[in-house]
């Protein structure tokens, strides 16, 4: 067994099937098919079941395709140490981000590429739950994030921001309760038609704390997995959108109120498993603030 054997297989399971990781590798797909029959043979058990129209892990595959993984990762660090003591950094970062904390991160990441021209870099956005998991799996590096206490579990995190949420709404929309200082109350809000964003968001996870903390029940009028189309949806007056408010400020022809109380809240911060990080993802670490 070897590690392009591992490259091949992981690549099967990530692609969906042999013509996908063929293109990903660049080889044709004989060479992915013939290299995956050799590995299961000196196996003695197959890793992918094969039909017509799709490629599945076996239970075998399953179990072989984590340890793969970091099989390849750790061969990877040790050549980024070897580099590093050359004083040639080199290597590849994987950060996980979502939708909303964007700002910022692009500046590190312009640094880094400045300074260590060899570290490739690349970009995963996705779902917070989506992205813890892979910080688990090996699958990404680090992290720029909101997570709550439970979910920091288990992980090197720094915060880097924390950010109070606000009612965004058309101008056209009269909200009701607002307080003579402009704010408005959850239980009032929950009577509107609401642009919530899908589970697994960390906007999400912070709104449903906040309306349970409030002891306030509310009804989800729309669902979306795209802040673009929350805007829309609100600048259409055809709901009202709770969000933090770096987030609002890119509308600046929505209304903002802030919460009189119990109002949701997000923490910023870089998330990374824990241990001493490998030379380019604390380069990268360096420029995040």
């Amino acid at each position: 067994m070897d590690l392009r054997q591992m490259e091949v297989v992981v690549s099967v399971a990530d692609a969906g099937g042999f013509t996908a990781a063929a293109r990903r590798l660049h080889v044709v797909q004989s060479a992915v098919s013939g290299t995956v029959r050799s590995l299961e043979r000196e196996l003695g058990t197959p890793l992918f079941d094969r039909t017509t129209h799709r490629v599945t892990l076996t239970p075998a595959g399953e179990a072989f395709v984590p340890a793969a993984r970091a099989t390849l990762r750790a061969a990877e660090l040790a050549r980024e140490a070897v580099d590093a003591v050359r004083g040639q950094l080199r290597g590849r970062v994987t950060v996980g981000t979502m939708q909303g904390v964007w700002a910022g991160l692009h500046h590190a990441l312009a640094a880094l590429r400045a300074e260590h021209p060899g570290v490739v870099v690349q970009l995963r956005q996705a779902a917070v739950a989506d992205i813890r998991q892979a910080l688990r799996d090996g699958t990404v590096d680090l992290a720029v994030v909101a997570l709550d206490r439970q979910q920091q579990r288990g992980l090197a995190t720094r915060l880097l921001s924390r950010e109070e949420m606000v009612l965004v709404a058309s101008p056209r929309r009269v909200v009701p309760g607002i307080t003579t200082t402009g704010e408005a109350a959850l239980a009032e809000v929950a009577q509107l038609p609401l642009v919530d964003f899908t589970p697994g968001w960390a906007i999400r996870y912070a709104v449903d704390r906040a309306f349970r903390a409030a002891s306030v029940e509310r009804v989800t009028t729309f669902e979306v997995n795209d802040i673009v189309a929350a805007a829309e949806l609100v600048r259409n007056d055809l709901g009202v959108c709770i969000m933090p408010q770096s987030i609002a400020d890119r509308f600046p022809d929505l209304s903002q109120y802030p919460f009189d109380r119990h109002a949701p809240n997000w923490k910023v911060m870089v998330v990374r498993p824990p241990g001493e990080a490998p030379p380019a993802v604390a380069a990268l670490l360096q420029h995040i603030k």
